[in-house]
């Protein structure tokens, strides 16, 4: 009885429009973004250029921040706070309030960054990255938008605390402990960012400080910038764990192996940042060292998560039947968009998994780094798995908040628009790695070099990713169209937040996964061990630091 009624529980219409305000920021962002993806895919084809006088740099800068800062922030935070909205109880006037003060913070550092950006004062690539040096502006615009997201978070902490205060000895519905920890690790991983942003950056693009530490910025953004991909992907593991076991009809392989994983990932993912930064001299290689092994310890939860959710896929089979090895594949339900969109991105991060594997190896990381092999996997992590599980969450999760139905030409066009992104994404992202492993660069507009023969063998490959651009712009349009009919025009009616049950419900989550003490604790201690001689060894040994450059 109680498992049906809290089937029916809405989350809450004034905590919905808390959730569909960061979704109109983030779908605006996918727009602008994706606009700028396309024109720099064009532009390495060599067959287009940029008109009015807009530089290329530029563009990579808009797309870098409005995708992979704005989009995803924008998104997760929207997300997380309807979950935990719907699984711990309607949010308090208190955190109701923190979550619009954090988002009126976010858009307004989104609008003072993206104004810098647009009028071509902060050409510093992928966010930022010293010694190119933006308008101070851009850094305030983007601390604003960490600081915001940190009241954000906040909101949803505040009502995990309210459900464990008025619940003691009981575990945490699973979805908010989820976005509980992803909020943790996000804050954890953001004190580098703001550390460097606000110490150095700040001071150095107001002319308070000539020079800054490229090293000190770079190691600092890192340590923020390597747990900033398990803070996107975490979402959507929320969605694989919990949500798509619902839509299918079957149940959670786990509860205690789901939280178990994001426990490991919120201790993993931060101590990891020098895999990132290993061709970088001025850090000891015993500590790259050291940090490859703690990056490879990533790879525990993210097996942990393939094995449940085959495991559900597989036991969900042979409950209606299904025979042999691969019977319960058939039975899945391919007809239904909230399942084929994320199972898409699910079967993309099995190749996007070994790639990372790649980068974070020592030796082959000297093949790839700095090559558009990176590029490619990033697109394959972040730009399908990831985005791909959004939007197949945005499905649902936007009708269900507006209070209209996912009609079923709706459904049947998301369908389409998956298998649009898939192939899209096939063409560009295999011709970024091929063109990588040939030495192709990333974070660079098209050249000849002189018409050198080796970038001449780059020019096919820049070419299928314009063709695969292309079509994934055609994706980002098909997706728009849905979301403006699913939050305005379809049938007003009720949609299902789908949140599944464990298999075994007698089977309790220890308490011990709640305990902040000491998980908090061991974060800090695998942190304070990975950074704090290194740092020591980069500030004692620093050069005089660099001036600030501005090559557009």
């Amino acid at each position: 009885m109680i498992n049906s009624v809290s089937a029916k529980v809405k989350v809450d219409p004034k905590d919905a429009k808390v959730s569909m305000a960061h979704f109109y920021v983030a779908f605006i962002a996918l727009a602008l973004g994706g606009l700028m993806g396309l024109l720099q895919v064009l532009v390495r084809s060599g067959k287009f250029e940029l008109p009015l006088g807009i530089g290329y740099y530029e563009i990579l800068t808009t797309h870098g921040v409005l995708m992979g800062l704005i989009l995803t922030t924008f998104f997760i935070m929207g997300f997380q706070y309807a979950a935990v909205s719907k699984t711990a109880g309607t949010h308090s006037n208190a955190a109701r309030r923190a979550g619009w003060i954090g988002f009126w913070l976010m858009t307004i550092g989104t609008l003072m960054a993206a104004a810098m950006i647009l009028t071509n004062k902060a050409s510093v690539l992928y966010t930022f990255y010293a010694p190119l040096q933006a308008h101070w502006i851009f850094y305030l615009g983007l601390t604003l938008v960490v600081v915001g997201s940190w009241v954000d978070g906040a909101a949803q902490i505040m009502t995990y605390a309210k459900w464990r205060k008025n619940n003691p000895g009981k575990p945490s519905p699973l979805l908010s402990f989820m976005a509980v920890i992803n909020t943790v690790m996000w804050i954890v991983a953001t004190l580098g960012v703001a550390s460097t942003v606000l110490f150095q950056l700040l001071p150095w693009s107001l002319g308070l400080v000539d020079r800054v530490d490229v090293l000190v910025s770079r190691t600092l953004f890192w340590y923020f910038g390597h747990p900033l991909v398990y803070f996107w992907l975490l979402p959507a593991y929320m969605a694989w764990y919990v949500v798509i076991p619902k839509v299918i009809g079957g149940k959670i392989f786990s509860d205690s192996l789901a939280r178990l994983t994001f426990i490991l990932f919120l201790l993993f993912s931060v101590p990891v940042g020098f895999h990132h930064q290993l061709m970088e001299p001025g850090i000891d290689p015993a500590w790259k060292f050291i940090q490859v092994i703690l990056t490879f310890m990533v790879v525990i939860p993210s097996l942990m998560t393939a094995f449940s959710l085959f495991a559900t896929f597989e036991r969900y089979g042979r409950s209606k039947g299904a025979k042999g090895l691969f019977g319960w594949f058939k039975v899945l339900p391919w007809n239904d968009a909230r399942f084929t969109v994320p199972f898409i991105g699910m079967v993309a991060f099995i190749p996007a998994g070994a790639g990372g594997i790649v980068n974070a190896s020592n030796q082959m990381d000297q093949v790839v780094h700095n090559t558009i092999w990176v590029t490619g996997h990033f697109h394959l992590t972040v730009a399908t798995a990831v985005l791909l599980t959004f939007l197949g969450v945005s499905y649902w999760l936007v009708p269900h908040l507006t209070g209209r139905k996912l009609t079923k030409s709706m459904n049947k066009l998301a369908i389409i628009q998956g298998w649009v992104w898939f192939i899209g994404m096939t063409f560009m992202s295999v011709a970024m790695h091929l063109e990588g492993l040939l030495g192709g660069p990333r974070r660079s507009s098209f050249s000849t070099y002189g018409n050198s023969q080796q970038a001449l063998d780059w020019i096919p490959y820049q070419i299928a990713q314009a063709v695969g651009g292309s079509i994934l712009f055609i994706g980002i349009i098909l997706f728009l169209i849905i979301f403006i009919n699913l939050a305005f025009f379809a049938p007003k009616g009720e949609e299902e937040f789908p949140v599944g049950e464990a298999e075994n419900l007698e089977e309790k989550a220890p308490l011990v996964f709640e305990n902040w003490k000491l998980w908090l604790g061991i974060t800090a201690v695998l942190i304070l061990f990975a950074y704090t001689v290194p740092f020591i060894d980069i500030i004692q040994n620093a050069p005089i630091g660099s001036k600030g450059f501005k090559t557009w």
